[in-house]
């Protein structure tokens, strides 16, 4: 049997396959292979996220209150793809896909109405968004202020991973250099203004729906976590300023020991690489801490609630390897937006393990495991090597315009679906144990009527704005964005002002241009 990285599985392991201290690193120090932190569930669980958002902000309000009330520790929120790109619901290129992969959210309106009746100083708020990912930032900010709350007391993450969309997603704006800058930006507004904020969630997820394998997807992301560090150090950052603020985002697979092997390993080889290639002094600028979200790509329209099954392995495999958040999918994803009543079990999928399981009640139960530990040793290995592999182009950004890595995911994506084609990779109700006939389900339907909705609250907006103002805040921002200043400052008096997330978007279109794919044949 052959691991998803592409190593073959030994059928046993033994003192031989690991070293003779294997497992004998203290949870907490230096590599961190045990774990960042040195009682890690023992004095309180995971975070426990739920991803939502549709429809309205009205809509994914209600279901964030419904979500907090079920226990929820922190919210996920999803955007629609619109927001996703910098297009306002009004735009012609929004048509069709206004509220529906996510909630829509055109400007400060809209983020007020998603987080009404939440205390911002009381839950952390994880923001799936990148090229945007500053924009729907300090929207957020400016909601907290209106709260009452300062940025001092505001916890949670963007995403604002640019480099994987031109990789595996394609939600980009701008070329690779004014989205680095914009994130450099990011990092320094937020050592100032937003201190406990987290500024860049580093995915591998995305990558791994894409098709990459464990490897694959620890390696590209730690490479595109050295280009991040590599521009904000170019920009005038100190290392050890914006390094403890970076975090990660990977997936869970039901192959269970390879992906806590996974994890393991790449919390090792950011240490080094940080302590090493950056000379990081802080610990905090070592420790790889991410988030954590279990396999949507894994999940089946067929007999779909065998995937409450897929998730309880996968959400184990994140937490055996010592995630610090996690969210886990919805059994009814394969099909649409999760219900409510599907959402809630998701949630308590994490509740069991954390209060029933006992696996609380150690750190690292899987250390000293020979199968556990040799395969630590084997992706840590064949990362390293992809790693490198990178870096031969001269950076991550070079190979990405190369298509190195687009090129070694859709290669490993096929070589997986072959296998399951071919009936050699079992996938429980599609190539095995199927039925002849599948139960009727009711899935949950996007109001059409959403966008029509959306279009109205924005000319509303527009007629009631100092629209003068607006647009003097918009030429402002302009100006920055041609110079070398921060951008932020002048995005968020715009923003304040009420402009829209797609004009401050066109704006800066209108400076950096956008990002055009190079086609290869």
């Amino acid at each position: 049997m052959n691991a998803e990285s592409g190593f073959p599985i030994k059928p046993v392991y033994g003192p031989a396959d690991v070293p003779v201290n294997a497992g004998a690193d203290e949870p907490g120090h230096y590599p961190y292979t045990r774990g960042v932190y040195p009682t890690m569930y023992t004095k309180r669980p995971w975070t426990m996220r739920q991803y939502a958002g549709f429809g309205t902000a009205a809509e994914s309000n209600a279901r964030y209150h419904q979500l907090l009330a079920a226990g929820t520790m922190g919210l996920s929120v999803a955007f629609d793809l619109p927001t996703q790109m910098g297009y306002d619901s009004d735009d012609p290129i929004a048509h069709g896909e206004v509220g529906k992969v996510g909630v829509a959210i055109d400007s400060i309106d809209d983020m007020r109405q998603l987080f009404a009746g939440i205390p911002l100083d009381q839950v952390s708020t994880s923001m799936t968004i990148n090229a945007p990912g500053s924009v729907l930032l300090l929207l957020y900010q400016l909601v907290a202020e209106e709260q009452g709350v300062p940025g001092a007391a505001l916890q949670g993450t963007i995403q604002n991973d640019i480099l994987k969309e031109y990789i595996a997603r394609g939600t980009y704006i701008f070329p690779p250099k004014p989205s680095l800058r914009l994130v450099a930006d990011t990092f320094a507004y937020c050592k100032a203004e937003i201190p406990k904020w987290n500024t860049i969630s580093i995915s591998g997820y995305h990558m791994a729906e894409a098709g990459a394998s464990p490897a694959q997807e620890i390696a590209f992301t730690l490479a595109n976590g050295i280009e991040y560090v590599r521009a904000a150090i170019a920009a005038g950052l100190a290392v050890d300023d914006f390094a403890p603020r970076l975090s990660f985002f990977f997936v869970a697979r039901t192959t269970l020991l390879e992906e806590i092997a996974k994890f393991r390993a790449a919390r090792r080889m950011w240490a080094r690489i940080m302590r090493d290639e950056f000379g990081a002094k802080d610990p905090k600028s070592l420790m790889l801490r991410f988030h954590t979200q279990t396999a949507g790509v894994q999940l089946t329209a067929q007999q779909p609630e065998v995937n409450l099954v897929r998730v309880a392995i996968q959400a184990l495999g994140a937490v055996a390897g010592g995630t610090q958040s996690l969210h886990t999918n919805s059994y009814d994803e394969a099909i649409a937006l999760p219900t409510e009543k599907s959402a809630r079990l998701a949630l308590r999928t994490q509740q069991v393990l954390a209060y029933e399981s006992g696996l609380t009640g150690t750190v690292d139960p899987f250390a000293g495991s020979y199968a556990v530990e040799a395969l630590t040793d084997a992706v840590e290995q064949e990362a390293t090597a992809l790693i490198d592999r990178v870096f031969e182009f001269g950076s991550s950004v070079d190979a990405i315009e190369a298509g190195f890595q687009k090129n070694e995911i859709e290669a490993s994506a096929y070589r997986i679906a072959t296998e399951i084609d071919a009936g050699e990779r079992v996938v429980v109700g599609v190539n095995r144990f199927t039925v002849a006939e599948e139960e009727k389900y009711e899935p949950l339907r996007v109001d059409p009527a959403i966008e029509a909705a959306q279009v109205a609250r924005l000319a509303k907006l527009r007629a009631e704005r100092d629209e003068p103002a607006v647009q003097a805040a918009l030429a402002d921002l302009a100006k920055a964005a041609a110079g070398s200043v921060n951008v932020l400052p002048l995005m968020k008096e715009a923003l304040r002002l009420r402009a829209t997330v797609g004009e401050v978007c066109h704006t800066l279109r209108g400076v950096w241009g956008v990002h055009r794919p190079v086609e290869r044949f």
